[in-house]
């Protein structure tokens, strides 16, 4: 019986209840039968998979969900690939994220501080936490990178931020939105948390980064900093984070280029 690793964490057992309903309805057509099975060390989900239509179905969750490659013999140079941040050490030199490795055990990717200062800092020799702050990076935050370097033999791997993942950033710079990023709750938990705070009037939008991480999408002029007291009474155990486009904007001396 197949075992699949799903590019999702949970926070809590009750998540796992809810990542498994989830699949049991998403692949309700096919001739399928789906459990899941738990998580392995580093909290990935983990499913098993039986029936006429396995492949279809484990194709269907790479497509939908993303699968982690858990084996180095799954990833070439110049992959594009997800990963989370794991570990954030503001004073290091590098971005480290967890991609699912553990196989034969596990290990993580790195992104150099320099590619990070030359994609999202116009090369400014700014220290890796001034990154962290500006973009709202946080442990367990997805991102989508590309394999830069891969060494099979000491299983070291870098990478930098795929195209995918830098035109999002774009895009929510250019919208001079805030955003605020929860990591940790579904959408509709943080649907409800949204209406229970009343705030409803100055959201737009919840994008999904992933199946446990939102992105709540501010209205002009709505600062994202101050819903947190109000909606985190509901979700008391996520973790909050912002993200200013004009702060990044500023930041990079482009703010005479917008109207705000």
């Amino acid at each position: 019986m197949p075992v699949v690793t799903l590019f999702t964490k949970v926070y809590n057992d009750f998540q796992l209840t809810l990542v498994d309903r989830l699949l049991r309805s998403t692949l309700k057509g096919l001739n399928v039968n789906i459990k899941v099975i738990g998580v392995n060390s580093h909290k990935w989900v983990q499913a098993s998979i039986d029936g006429e239509d396995e492949k279809v179905a484990s194709h269907f969750l790479a497509d939908e969900i993303g699968l982690c490659p858990e084996s180095l013999e799954n990833i070439k140079k110049f992959s594009d690939i997800r990963g989370r941040i794991i570990n954030i050490d503001k004073n290091s030199s590098k971005l480290c994220l967890d991609v699912g490795f553990s196989q034969p055990k596990t290990f993580n990717v790195f992104i150099p501080l320099q590619h990070l200062q030359a994609q999202l800092v116009d090369g400014r020799k700014v220290e890796l936490k001034e990154i962290f702050e500006l973009y709202g990076f946080h442990d367990n935050l997805p991102l989508g990178i590309k394999v830069s370097y891969v060494d099979v033999e000491h299983k070291r791997i870098e990478a930098l931020l795929s195209e995918e993942q830098l035109n999002r950033f774009e895009e929510w710079i250019e919208s001079l939105l805030d955003r605020l990023i929860v990591l940790g709750a579904s959408v509709e938990e943080t649907e409800t948390a949204v209406k229970m705070a009343r705030f409803e009037r100055d959201v737009i939008d919840i994008e999904p980064l992933g199946l446990f991480e939102q992105a709540i999408v501010c209205k002009l002029g709505t600062d994202a900093k101050g819903l947190i007291p109000k909606i985190g009474r509901n979700l008391r155990n996520a973790v909050f984070v912002v993200f200013n486009p004009k702060r990044v904007l500023e930041f990079l001396d482009y703010s005479s280029a917008f109207i705000f």
